[in-house]
């Protein structure tokens, strides 16, 4: 299954409409439960250049707004009541630049107009500079906006726009008690068709990824900012809430959001089967927990660069113990930066680290997805094997800004 590739969510934009429904009941929600099914392996990444100048065909000439119909209160769901609490706060965002174009999605933080997206939406070549943005709200009206800040590290961005006008926030939940099997809804604008809905569960929890970003910072890549020693400096690790729910091309920085309509993800990626974003959904996709992407626009919100965790360690794939399987069980310390977060812990060179705040770590994209969403100075548990004996250490984290 190497064939598999994990895409951004980007393409050309559509108009969407104003709609107020009346609901009157939620129907009762079902759990489903799900047996244990194999692992794939999702394999060569794509970057944000879906979309961006590459031919995809515009849909403007025939789409027209789709907004929410509730044709019979009686029958209303839980999927229409989400979709209806949280539509009139996502919006479509346009970028246009001078090697092309493209849209995303976003949605509001604050009332005086403060947006939330993904990075990737709203850089082009890995810069936000010469970009032109406009945003595009649930009720066509259609306002100039600038970037405020981004976070290529995590993939995410805020940008502003400028209207007297109050919008309507995006309500935020706690992703950190988010369970696996959990109904949630996705918003967005797929293939330019905007205000569309889709229903799906929590597919896990916890799952890190790694995705092109030409927008990270060149140190990315080396040993003390705790990444793979394998050339990978222009791609991120990023640690999401996995779904069902269909997202395509067209929903990057959208809303994943509970059966109440409260963030608890912002749409960044899929697994496609086929070498680009155009294959389409095939029911794997990824969103940035609401936590994260909270603690990073605010600090982006409030003026400052966001900080993201230094552990000083440069790791590798850790292998099983008999090298049988190509499975890893943890991220093996290869290399310590003097006086860095890991060695004043007592961690040492060969130690495997397993656990990072109760979290598991099976691999060292793991270890630098789960550092990385952590705040300069954050207490960090750290759990590990020396000599294949466990050991618990404590640690401060270092600023990832001391490497630039």
């Amino acid at each position: 299954m190497s064939d598999y590739n994990r895409q951004f969510l980007f393409d050309l934009p559509a108009e969407p409409a104003p709609v107020k429904p009346s609901l009157r009941e939620r129907s009762k929600k079902h759990l489903t439960f799900l047996t244990a099914i194999s692992a794939v392996s999702i394999g060569s990444i794509l970057g944000a250049g879906i979309g961006a100048g590459v031919g995809i065909t515009t849909f403007n000439y025939w789409t027209r707004p789709a907004p929410i119909v509730v044709n019979d209160t009686q029958a209303v769901n839980w999927v229409t009541a989400a979709s209806a609490a949280a539509s009139p706060s996502v919006v479509t965002i346009s970028v246009t630049g001078a090697n092309g174009g493209g849209n995303g999605s976003g949605e509001f933080l604050t009332a005086d107009g403060y947006v939330l997206t993904n990075a990737h939406v709203v850089t082009m070549n890995g810069s936000s500079d010469n970009v032109r943005l406009e945003v595009k709200t649930y009720d066509g009206h259609i306002y100039p906006a600038t970037v405020v800040g981004t976070d290529p590290i995590n993939d995410l961005a805020v940008i502003k726009v400028e209207a007297a006008v109050q919008f309507t926030p995006i309500k935020f939940a706690d992703s950190s008690k988010v369970n696996v099997g959990d109904p949630v809804v996705a918003i967005g604008a797929p293939l330019g068709l905007s205000s569309t809905v889709t229903s799906g569960i929590v597919s896990a929890m916890n799952r890190t990824i790694q995705v092109a970003n030409s927008a990270a910072p060149e140190n990315s890549g080396l040993p003390g900012g705790l990444q793979f020693f394998s050339g990978q400096g222009d791609a991120v690790s990023l640690r999401v809430i996995q779904t069902d729910a269909a997202i395509n091309p067209g929903n990057s920085g959208g809303a994943l959001v509970n059966d109440q309509g409260e963030l608890i993800g912002v749409n960044v990626a899929i697994a496609s089967a086929g070498s680009s974003a155009a294959s389409g959904n095939i029911g794997v996709g990824f969103a940035i927990p609401s936590n994260v992407a909270k603690r990073i626009a605010t600090e982006i919100i409030e003026g400052g660069e966001p900080s993201h965790g230094l552990l000083g360690a440069g790791v590798k794939d850790a292998a099983s113990a008999d090298n049988a399987a190509s499975f890893t069980v943890g991220a093996e310390v290869v290399q310590l930066t003097p006086g860095g977060a890991a060695e004043k812990a007592g961690v040492k060179v060969g130690d495997v680290i397993t656990h990072l705040n109760g979290f598991e770590v099976t691999s060292a994209s793991e270890l630098t997805a789960a550092v990385r969403q952590e705040p300069a100075g954050a207490k960090a548990e750290v759990k590990l094997l020396r000599d294949g004996k466990p050991l618990t250490l404590s640690a401060t984290l270092g600023d990832a800004a001391d490497l630039k």
